[in-house]
């Protein structure tokens, strides 16, 4: 891909941020592409299930994390109503549409370090 700083959507089009920014603000938090990855693998889990998975991340950051999703309309969060009545997280189709995002950003993340681990940088 042979792109120039003029052909990428940077420009805010009328809205806060431009495109560009859009996404940035969401796989750009250390958390968020660790859930979104979760919930693609793994389909609708509950907090517990979800915090086990995202190994590091504390029952606060997950939490704030979540709701920032769901503003954000990548994560839907769905009541259970069962005694006792639980919470299920999914992802929107916003969020399914990152599978690719998260695909190339692990993939780039995996030639990158292993050139620096080549490199000893």
């Amino acid at each position: 891909m042979d792109r120039t700083g003029d052909e990428y959507s940077v420009g805010n089009r009328g809205h806060d941020m431009g495109p560009l920014t859009a996404a940035a603000a969401i796989v750009g938090k250390k958390w968020h592409p660790r859930i979104v990855v979760e919930l693609l693998r793994d389909g609708p889990l509950g907090f517990n299930d979800l915090k086990e998975s995202v190994d590091g991340i504390s029952d606060k950051v997950l939490s704030e994390s979540l709701d920032d999703l769901q503003e954000r309309d990548i994560v839907h969060r769905t009541v259970i109503d069962d005694k006792p009545v639980r919470v299920e997280y999914s992802l929107t189709e916003w969020g399914e549409e990152l599978e690719q995002v998260v695909t190339a950003m692990d993939e780039w993340g995996t030639r990158y370090l292993d050139r620096t681990d080549e490199s000893g940088e």
